[in-house]
């Protein structure tokens, strides 16, 4: 604890206004600071906050929360790390106290690893311990109570996320000593960390309503008031409540509690929707799109849904909390070389899997067939019977967020480098292979990893990942800025929907509304029933290529106990564009005795059990304190 506060004032000391910091340097050198000297300027104090902001993402400069190299998404069916898939211990069946590949990860998945967790909320029950002593001149009152409020947010996100990857976790509200005996320690059932996490936000809110025009990019009530909607409808789920273990209370609620959960969590994202913590509002309109689409409307909507993820500076009106980055120095991202075509010199991580690309719709709401009568791995379309019907393109004709989301064969994306243009006369995106009619190769695409550039890079499963990445940024020589936007309006909708449509009766038709306003903005009509089963599947759809890549997945997945019907074996899309304008598609998925010429599983998954929704506890940590319990099905 004492290293780390020594390591922050050395930096945060250069930081801070002269005026607030002569007394403290004039009485002791750098190499001397102590928690003394933290809480004796509450601009220190607010300094030591910042880096609690800063370690939200682990031990490392790398990013904070989800915007990262290997992303979340790639835990689910969603998309595929292609540099490190081992990593994802969940979809291998080899998640073990001694084996958490990415979530014990200090680069990747940090901001999920559980000292790093605890190392935070070790900081942050410091500062809310010593806040209150900390000597003010006139006016600072106001800074000291602010500082205040995001500290209990901070916990309260810190073990909010500490409860969906565990359950019930050791509890604490003071900070830990030196030398503390550690014997006596013990979990909490989820109910009292459930209790103890809205206890948090509670105050949180309580002191943030008052500062309704919060520096962007700090703790504020909105972001409060978004936690408690997340954490709510995580409690409010089968695997909580009975779908694993009911009688164990570490990871399920009493029989008879999910109701009220649900309820719980309705009425927390209504408050949002009511404007109780602030004005948000979807970006674009929520009017049922009057259809057809031209192509130009398409490209409007998958513009206007796109500007999310790009957004730089001044935060639009559907960002509750974001993260915000700098060109330079401190948690610095690369989204764009992380995730990148190799054709344009960048990694070409974390790329959509075929499944995942065929759950978009169509721009008219229907669902996308992939079989055109050549069955499920295969389709050909000739230049004659393109020009007739260009929805034989099976990239041709789909949902606006699909074109903000993917990077497809024949896809635009941004202009070439130079050592690239040449293989790229049309600047688009080369997933697939060129031929001649006789099937001879002409050339292999840029951004295959038979291509000329970087092939190591290239994408496995036929795709990349568009969304999370900036067109103004040159990933290959610069740093991105974009935001990352952990709370936004659209998940307080889809929760609130989905709260209903769990409720059922008189709530289904208010949750519906709900998810058509996510809906109609994205250029997509109405979803219409009054039956429960069915608006379960369309809200449970929604969330998935709503929040495609975000990480949402990673928590819906497990709290509806789907995993083990979408967790499969990853293979490659490839595709063949012939010199005569005909096109091949071939999902190299087909096994069967004489199937086609080529053959590629990108990933082997598989489901090892529904013990696996939870994480374990480490083993290092367990050893710390035998007398904790692990979680079931561990040893």
């Amino acid at each position: 604890m004492k290293k780390l506060l020594y390591y922050i004032i050395a930096i945060v000391m250069l930081m801070l206004p002269v005026t607030s910091c002569d007394d403290v340097l004039d009485k002791q050198s750098v190499d001397s600071f102590n928690e003394q000297v933290v809480f004796s300027d509450i601009n220190v104090v607010k300094a030591y906050l910042g880096k609690c902001y800063d370690r939200m993402g682990g031990n490392t400069n790398a990013g904070i929360l989800g915007m990262r190299e290997d992303l979340l998404s790639s835990a689910t069916d969603q998309t595929l790390c292609i540099h490190r898939p081992a990593n994802y211990v969940n979809l291998k069946g080899t998640q073990s106290p001694d084996q958490l590949g990415f979530f014990a990860s200090n680069g990747m998945g940090g901001y999920l690893r559980w000292p790093n967790l605890y190392a935070n909320i070790q900081n942050i029950n410091n500062i809310l311990a010593n806040i209150d002593d900390v000597p003010l001149t006139a006016g600072q009152d106001v800074l000291a109570r602010r500082l205040k409020g995001e500290a209990y947010f901070l916990r309260a996100f810190e073990y909010a996320t500490l409860l969906m990857l565990h359950g019930g976790v050791i509890l604490s509200s003071e900070p830990w000593e030196l030398g503390q005996d550690y014997s006596t320690v013990n979990r909490s059932t989820i109910a009292q960390t459930l209790e103890f996490v809205l206890a948090d936000i509670a105050s949180a809110i309580n002191i943030l309503k008052d500062y309704p025009t919060i520096e962007q990019g700090r703790a504020s009530m909105g972001a409060a008031a978004a936690l408690k909607s997340r954490v709510l409808l995580f409690c409010a789920s089968e695997l909580t409540n009975g779908g694993f273990q009911p009688s164990n209370t570490l990871v399920s609620f009493p029989a008879g509690n999910r109701e009220t959960l649900l309820q719980q969590a309705r009425d927390a994202a209504k408050d949002v929707m009511d404007g109780d913590y602030g004005d948000y509002s979807l970006v674009g309109s929520t009017d049922d799109p009057a259809l057809p689409l031209t192509e130009a409307q398409v490209q409007a909507y998958s513009d206007n849904y796109y500007s999310i993820f790009t957004q730089h500076g001044k935060w639009n009106s559907e960002t509750i909390w974001a993260i915000q980055y700098p060109l330079t120095g401190g948690n610095y991202i690369t989204t764009n070389r992380w995730n990148g075509p190799n054709g344009y010199h960048n990694w070409g991580n974390n790329g959509p899997t075929e499944p995942a690309v065929r759950s978009f719709e169509m721009a008219d709401g229907t669902p996308f067939v992939w079989d055109n009568g050549q069955g499920e791995y295969l389709r050909t379309a000739t230049a004659a019977q393109l020009a007739a019907d260009p929805l034989l393109n099976p990239y041709n004709g789909r949902e606006p967020r699909f074109y903000a989301i993917v990077l497809y064969h024949g896809a635009p994306w941004q202009a070439r480098p130079s050592d690239a243009a040449a293989f790229d006369p049309y600047n688009k995106v080369q997933t697939g292979s060129f031929y001649n009619p006789d099937g001879t190769l002409i050339i292999a695409g840029v951004d295959t990893r038979q291509g000329l550039i970087e092939a190591w890079n290239g994408t496995k499963s036929g795709y990349y990942l568009k969304k999370l990445m900036d067109p103004a940024t040159q990933g290959q020589y610069f740093n991105n800025t974009n935001h990352w936007v952990e709370f936004r309006y659209a998940e307080i909708l889809l929760n609130y929907a989905e709260a209903c449509i769990e409720l059922g009766g008189d709530n289904l038709q208010p949750g519906l509304d709900a998810l058509n306003m996510v809906r109609n903005r994205a250029g997509l009509p109405d979803r219409v029933t009054d039956d429960q089963d069915e608006a379960r599947a369309f809200v449970r759809h929604e969330r998935a290529i709503e929040f495609f890549a975000e990480g949402h997945r990673f928590w819906d997945l497990r709290r509806w106990m789907e995993s083990e019907n979408v967790v499969e074996d990853v293979y490659e899309m490839k595709v063949r564009e012939y010199s005569n304008g005909d096109f091949e598609w071939y999902y190299a998925a087909d096994l069967s005795e004489g199937a086609h010429r080529e053959f590629a599983r990108a990933d082997a998954r598989q489901w090892g059990g529904d013990h696996l929704y939870w994480l374990p506890i480490p083993r290092d940590e367990m050893n710390k304190a035998p007398q904790l319990v692990q979680n079931p099905g561990y040893n």
